[in-house]
């Protein structure tokens, strides 16, 4: 046998039902009154980005931290060998004499 009242009972008496936690039940109201944001209101870093970005930017975050770090150090070594072959490139430019010579401005 269920228990069950058609009874509707009416709470906007703050005396019969004080609320909880003051407060709540207006930040309640205004929180379902708030529209959701337009697709269109990009946050301004992404304005900037392409399709290729987000999508780069989103393979980041689904690595988990361990990935992540290890593609950090991948970076961070590519960047090391791109620029120890800058300098190698440079002297080898000096060498031949393509590159102009330093004025000293003393």
């Amino acid at each position: 046998m269920d228990l069950f009242s058609r009874e509707e009972l009416d709470r906007s008496s703050p005396e019969l039902w004080p609320e909880q936690i003051p407060g709540v039940s207006k930040f309640a109201s205004l929180a379902m009154t708030q529209e959701e944001p337009k697709p269109s209101q990009q946050p301004e870093w992404l304005k900037d980005l392409d399709h290729e970005d987000i999508s780069v930017l989103q393979g980041f975050g689904s690595l988990t931290a361990a990935a992540l770090l290890e593609k950090v150090r991948d970076l961070q070594n590519l960047a090391y060998q791109l620029g120890l072959e800058e300098a190698k490139e440079m002297t080898r430019g000096r060498f031949l004499g393509i590159l102009p010579k330093r004025k000293d401005i003393r």
